[in-house]
């Protein structure tokens, strides 16, 4: 009963979403429209608090610790469930200290180059400017263990080719060095790159999905470019810290469900390459625990090792 008139009252104060990565990323891409369509709907301000470093394990460390009261949720993503196999002495266990709220969004990856950099106009013809340049190109990532990073990674061995990883603090940073220049690729989720690649600063040359995306519908998967099994998405996920009462939660899981079917997010969503889920509490707790398993597999198959 206290639980329920907690909930009842909840929100009296604003809501903090930590996201665990600099502005500007796929996170931000997500986040901050669902934060403002939450405003709406609740009345209290929902504050974006940006805390990067160590492949987005900086800020999930510090929303773990956070206090359980309903007003700190975090926005963790694929890279949390890659974290595990990559940071032996984690401070935090994404499975055990966290509550799995809702599955936000999930943009597939896209090979995306900068094209004052790369003369390359499609995918094959990357593949053989790279293998004709072995350790000439680089590419860079939202960090060290992200899904940019296990992307560029797969990509290579998969075309048997040689490209330097730079690790940035976050998708935001990449996509800046990427449009000046500074890198000339980045294996990035479509959420930060639909944007500069429809205002022509960047060159998308293929999708890592199955199928392709309806708000790029001329942009080939990567099988159709001729790399069978190049397949990587990545995810959005809200999480709230371990011991939130379940009233609120429950709450929350509510307010959300209701904000990913208005206009805004449905367009935003769809703008930025993402279908809308509706995958939440245990249901988004057990893709998490499938999503560790999987990436556990890679991370071993593929030798991946910190930069």
């Amino acid at each position: 009963m206290a639980g329920q008139a907690q909930a009842q009252s909840w929100p009296e104060k604003p809501i903090t979403f930590i996201v665990p990565f600099a502005a500007g990323g796929g996170t931000d891409a997500f986040a901050r429209p669902l934060a403002a369509q939450l405003d709406a709907q609740l009345g209290k301000r929902v504050l974006i608090e940006n805390r990067a470093g160590a492949g987005g394990t900086v800020g999930a460390s510090a929303a773990a610790k956070a206090a359980p009261d309903g007003y700190t949720f975090f926005m963790g993503a694929a890279h949390h469930a890659i974290a595990p196999s990559l940071y032996p002495n984690l401070d935090y266990n994404i499975e055990k200290d966290f509550i799995a709220v809702a599955l936000i969004a999930r943009p597939p990856q896209v090979v995306v180059v900068n094209p004052d950099k790369v003369a390359a106009k499609t995918l094959a013809e990357f593949i053989a400017y790279a293998k004709a340049n072995p350790g000439k190109l680089n590419y860079g990532s939202a960090g060290a263990g992200t899904t940019h990073h296990l992307a560029g990674e797969l990509f290579k061995i998969l075309t048997k080719t040689n490209i330097q990883h730079v690790p940035y603090r976050g998708a935001g940073p990449a996509m800046q060095d990427l449009i000046a220049g500074h890198v000339p690729v980045v294996f990035d989720g479509l959420g930060s790159s639909a944007a500069p690649v429809r205002a022509g600063q960047l060159r998308a040359l293929a999708v890592a999905a199955p199928k392709r995306v309806a708000a790029f519908p001329d942009l080939p998967t990567a099988a159709e470019a001729g790399l069978a099994g190049y397949e990587v998405s990545t995810w959005y996920g809200l999480f709230a810290p371990k011991n939130t009462p379940p009233a609120i939660v429950e709450q929350m899981v509510k307010e959300l469900q209701k904000a990913m079917q208005t206009p805004a997010i449905k367009e935003a969503w769809e703008r930025n390459g993402s279908d809308v889920p509706d995958v939440t509490g245990p249901a988004f707790a057990k893709m998490v625990s499938s999503e560790v398993e999987r990436w556990r597999k890679v991370v071993t198959e593929a030798n991946v090792k910190l930069d």
